[in-house]
């Protein structure tokens, strides 16, 4: 998996391509979600808007993710969701924890 970071402002903007899923993207993920992190970002947008699929393993990685990113008292907002990936997070209940928006001018808008 590839993904492609960029800087707004103060948001770092993650665009993951490809599956999250055991073994594949899971690790990318949290690498990225890290770096970002310790290079001093405190708003971190994940743009799904590539990512083709987001299995149970995925789901747990974007959970460590926001935990990290809170623990530092950061923030974390999720955009460009499929409508696959979107019943995953709200199957899961997750849609209450997560800040989700469709587009990314959204997600990077919001306060």
């Amino acid at each position: 998996m590839d993904i492609i970071q960029r800087t707004q402002g103060d948001t770092r903007i993650l665009c993951p391509a490809g599956k999250i899923t055991l073994g594949e993207g899971d690790q990318e993920l949290s690498e990225a979600v890290c770096d970002a992190l310790e290079s001093g970002a405190h708003r971190i947008v994940i743009n799904f808007e590539e990512v083709s699929y987001l299995d149970s393993s995925g789901v747990g990685e974007l959970v460590s993710c926001y935990n990290a990113i809170k623990n530092g008292g950061g923030e974390l907002r999720l955009c460009g969701l499929n409508d696959r990936i979107s019943r995953v997070i709200a199957m899961t209940s997750l849609h209450s924890v997560f800040e989700v928006t469709e587009t990314e001018a959204e997600a990077l808008a919001g306060n």
